[in-house]
């Protein structure tokens, strides 16, 4: 069943995506010829007026079939007037930008609907290292309240925690600070505090107690203002992150964390099976990196006709198509490497350590 609903999910967002192009083109006036989800060979379709709805059998996608849009296209005569190419630029645009448009506010509605019905994880004690004065002190899924009596988030947790120092210097490994520190938890809905004394960790060059802060199984309610201003900082913030995918893929490091349409789908999969309420967040982010990327100005992207469109515009003449194709050559090409570098970090995943799903 949850490889159906992962399927299901993408499904729904290519759908809404080409609905976009779909509606907006038959809004301006432009003929549409099909509108079809997935990819040729088609298997099923039936015709409706002019235009003919179809399912593919390769499931990476979908389209809508506009007449006109290439421009050497022979067409006949009653059809040229509502051809792609015969429209205004800024029909063209409107077309275009409806596709991404539909999954940029998807994208922001499911991240709100995350946020205020289901609620981030609250963050705390993630992991405990053993050998750690930590260990039989703190739980796994306490959240750290205050350090000494002073309200505080992790960063200033871990200096609370350094400034207990050891009595010689300079400190020698795993020594014992002089004086433990306090610290506040909530615990099951209780207020509990422990003292612990920190030892020194040479390679960090402070004294710790043994944590790592993180994710915990606890989930924060949010009002619905606090939930709308998370919703924008998280919205932007991965906005900023799909933008910088062009630069990553010079970076060795950062090249293994993109991930392809095998990784989303697997986590997707993965997720409705232990958490199922963090799908609406995982679509949303899906939803918002198929605007962002759908809108690189390279052909065959969405973002390449509009550039082009708005070349033709401020050269007032038409490009000839065979420079939009040559230029194309450069889009292709990196989109291509994108999903190489993903599909193969997600084999490597999947042969791997998986996916980390919660």
């Amino acid at each position: 069943m949850s490889w159906f609903l992962a399927f299901a999910g993408f499904a729904l967002l290519v759908i809404l995506h080409e609905l976009g192009h779909f509606t907006a083109a038959k809004a301006v006036g432009m003929r549409v010829e099909k509108f079809s989800l997935f990819f040729p060979p088609t298997l099923f379709s039936v015709r409706r007026g002019e235009t003919e709805y179809a399912i593919g059998s390769i499931p990476a996608g979908g389209y809508v079939r506009i007449s006109g849009m290439n421009p050497s296209e022979d067409l006949p005569e009653e059809v040229r007037d509502r051809a792609y190419h015969s429209q205004p630029v800024w029909k063209r645009i409107v077309v275009i930008a409806a596709g991404p448009a539909v999954n940029l506010v998807l994208a922001f509605v499911l991240l709100f609907v995350f946020y205020a019905a289901v609620g981030p994880y609250e963050t705390g004690v993630a992991a405990i290292e053993k050998s750690y004065p930590a260990a039989g002190t703190l739980h796994v899924n306490d959240q750290i309240l205050a350090v000494d009596g002073h309200k505080a988030s992790f960063e200033k947790a871990s200096k609370l925690i350094s400034a207990h120092h050891c009595a010689q210097s300079p400190p020698t490994a795993r020594c014992k600070a002089t004086t433990p520190a306090r610290l506040t938890v909530l615990r099951d809905g209780r207020r509990v505090t422990v003292s612990v004394a920190p030892i020194y960790d040479a390679k960090a060059k402070r004294t710790r107690v043994g944590f790592q802060y993180g994710s915990i199984d606890t989930r924060e309610n949010l009002s619905l203002g606090s939930a709308v201003d998370l919703t924008a900082d998280k919205y932007w913030f991965f906005t900023k992150a799909t933008l910088e995918l062009p630069a990553r893929l010079i970076n060795p490091e950062q090249r293994k964390e993109i991930s392809g349409a095998v990784g989303a789908y697997e986590t997707t999969r993965q997720t409705i099976l232990n958490q199922p309420a963090d799908v609406i967040g995982i679509l949303a982010l899906i939803s918002l990196s198929l605007a962002i990327v759908n809108l690189f100005p390279f052909l065959p992207l969405d973002g390449g006709h509009i550039f082009w469109a708005i070349v033709e515009k401020v050269r007032r003449k038409p490009v000839p198509f065979a420079v939009m194709e040559r230029a194309g050559v450069v889009g292709f090409m990196l989109i291509i490497l994108i999903f190489l570098i993903g599909f193969t970090n997600d084999i490597d995943r999947l042969s791997g350590q998986g996916f980390g799903v919660r």
